[in-house]
């Protein structure tokens, strides 16, 4: 739409293959049961339902691997173009502005609500796919790799990934202590 930024443009059409991606973000009880502690740097402890917070890039792709291991199944991150699609509302889309409502109070925590914390996971309204917290409580990570804008971007729904040291990841939603 016309009041995205200049990194968010040009709007191009991705097609996605068939995937699953998670209800609700990863909690600080699912989190420990894998992983065996909480993250180090948690900064809202005590809150099992609560998603798991400050944890990097790598962090998340150690509990992947562990949880994988533990299961025996083969868990990893979306691409950005699978979570954009899942925000959107997949193929039930009601074209919101956010993850599930125009009313960003409706599906978000985020600085004017959030009492600067996070709250337990599917406390907001769902989307149309029926995901959780997609524009806010805590951002969460993609496999891509971040790009200044989408000149190039991959049309098969695939990570577009740079291979180098020191890049930046992506991350989507909102977090509970950021601006609408």
């Amino acid at each position: 739409g016309s009041d995205c930024y200049d990194d968010e443009k040009p709007a191009h059409q991705v097609k996605v293959n068939d995937f699953s991606i998670g209800k609700y973000e990863v909690t600080q009880a699912q989190w420990r049961k894998v992983m065996g502690s909480d993250p180090p740097e948690l900064n809202f402890k005590g809150c099992d339902q609560c998603p798991v917070e400050r944890v990097s890039w790598d962090e998340v792709h150690e509990f992947l691997r562990k949880l994988n291991s533990q299961t025996g199944k083969k868990y990893r991150l979306p691409t950005e173009a699978e979570w954009e699609y899942a925000a959107r509302g997949g193929n039930q889309s009601k074209a919101y502005k956010y993850g599930g409502s125009n009313r960003l109070t409706e599906v978000a925590w985020f600085t004017g609500n959030s009492g600067s914390n996070t709250h337990p996971v599917g406390t907001k309204k769902a989307n149309e796919l029926g995901l959780y917290d997609l524009s806010g409580n805590v951002y969460e990570w993609c496999e891509d790799t971040w790009h200044n804008n989408y000149k190039g971007a991959p049309q098969d729904g695939s990570a577009w990934v740079k291979e180098k040291e020191g890049v930046s990841r992506v991350l989507r939603g909102g977090y509970w202590n950021f601006n609408p």
